[in-house]
């Protein structure tokens, strides 16, 4: 039976739900995250909607993004934003949203990574970085929390072979050691950009039978029963 939350002042206004959204590198465990939250009842939980990425008018863009980044990084970038903007807007009557990634981190990480790469030209980055200015600026896409599944690349590239995502089978070791490094700067380190919410650091390292605790220990901040300071 799924158990039900409490609803704070904060969430009473409904002018929008207390919205959390969960970071972390491919592998990370950001799927098994969700699921374990879906007991909630009083929970809208938005998984990363792959299978539009998979199927955009008969095309799958993120099967094209791997087999060729240099031609298809702008077009799949381009939907992404467009499909995680519409996570942000959803209109749901529960008090607690949770999104898997979000705008926030299509911009700052994986963006950033093809314009580091070489891989985005300069006008590309620009129209898009125009464009996450803008929605940042013009709706409302705020967030409450952040969720950082904290996670080593090598842990990643095992999880990632393991689950043989037919998309995923160029994805080297190398790339998820500078993504790693992108969501460090950004999330942990605080280095680079900007956090628009307070940020949890949760170690997904662990083995999938002590995780659960490691959830549970958190929960109180994720379900918003108790401040998080930036």
């Amino acid at each position: 039976m799924a158990t039900t939350l409490s609803r704070t002042t904060h969430l009473e206004n409904k002018a929008r739900p207390f919205t959390v959204i969960v970071e972390g590198n491919i592998g990370s465990g950001k799927t098994t995250f969700l699921n374990y939250f879906k007991k909630y009842e009083d929970l809208c939980v938005l998984a990363e909607p792959i299978e539009l990425w998979r199927e955009c008018s008969g095309h799958n863009l993120l099967q094209y993004l791997y087999e060729d980044i240099n031609r298809w990084g702008f077009s799949f970038q381009s939907y992404v934003m467009l499909s995680m903007l519409k996570h942000h807007l959803k209109i749901t009557e529960h008090p607690i949203k949770m999104m898997e990634r979000s705008i926030f981190s299509a911009r700052y990480c994986f963006i950033e990574k093809m314009k580091m790469d070489g891989l985005l030209p300069s006008p590309s980055h620009a129209v898009l970085d125009e464009w996450f200015k803008w929605i940042t600026a013009s709706c409302n896409v705020s967030v409450d929390l952040i969720v950082y599944l904290r996670t080593s690349p090598e842990v990643v590239y095992e999880r990632m072979l393991q689950r043989n995502r037919k998309e995923e089978k160029n994805v080297s070791l190398d790339y998820l050691k500078q993504l790693h490094e992108i969501h460090e700067d950004w999330l942990y380190r605080r280095s680079i950009f900007s956090c628009p919410a307070p940020v949890v650091t949760l170690n997904a390292n662990l083995d999938q039978s002590v995780l659960k605790e490691e959830y549970k220990k958190w929960e109180p901040c994720i379900l918003n029963k108790i401040q998080v300071s930036i």
